[in-house]
């Protein structure tokens, strides 16, 4: 019998990654609350796509965002997202750059995918 869940359930669990503020960061951040000792930039997110896995089951497409302020200098490493209040959605690696308070940076759209069961 094959295994299966459906894309609508999916895309619920999907749905429970998304936040509203983007956070570029210096390290990744344990919790929400590690976030403020590692952050460089953020900026509210853009718009959430949902579409077919790359690979397979569902994914969700992050818009990224464009010159958002840097507000401490360091390397950034990593890309959280947070619902801005006292949780953290997700993290991801970013490529590794060196960032200068005062200046913007960009974050491209990225995606995280949920496979279909095997």
């Amino acid at each position: 019998m094959a295994k299966v869940i459906p894309d609508a359930i999916l895309d619920l669990m999907l749905d429970q990654a998304e936040g509203t503020t983007l956070h570029v960061t210096s390290a990744e951040p344990a919790n929400y609350a590690g976030i403020a000792a590692v952050e460089l930039a953020s900026d509210p997110v853009g718009t959430y796509t949902k579409a077919n896995g790359d690979v397979s089951g569902r994914k969700n497409t992050q818009a990224g965002t464009t010159d958002s302020s840097i507000t401490q200098t360091g390397t950034a490493t990593h890309v959280a997202i947070s619902n801005g209040v006292d949780t953290l959605k997700l993290v991801t690696t970013c490529t590794s750059q060196a960032l200068t308070s005062g200046g913007t940076v960009s974050v491209g759209a990225f995606d995280h995918e949920i496979g279909d069961p095997s």
